[in-house]
């Protein structure tokens, strides 16, 4: 036991620290919608704050927040990044 506990308390503490989401605002075009899915393609100008260049995204999104959204309208977005993942938050015409 001794050699185990040298070693733990040698061991620097590792703590499961999770990155905080980035968040921006955007704008673009829907292209497409998959409700069901949680899911929204936009074609989107850059967003740096999320460092992404001007591209075609698809997106996860509360499908309670695709109400009166449709594909072809332009609209105004806050966007998250976290863990690998983009999700739209807020969305507007």
């Amino acid at each position: 036991m001794g050699v185990l506990a040298a070693v733990l308390a040698a061991a620097p503490a590792v703590h499961a620290a999770t990155a905080p989401a980035q968040e921006a605002s955007g704008s673009g075009e829907v292209r497409r919608i998959d409700a069901a899915a949680g899911k929204i393609t936009i074609k989107q100008g850059a967003i740096s704050d999320l460092q992404l260049p001007a591209m075609t995204l698809v997106y996860h999104i509360d499908p309670a927040l695709l109400k009166n959204i449709r594909p072809g309208d332009k609209v105004s977005f806050t966007a998250t990044r976290k863990g690998g993942q983009y999700v739209v938050t807020r969305i507007s015409k």
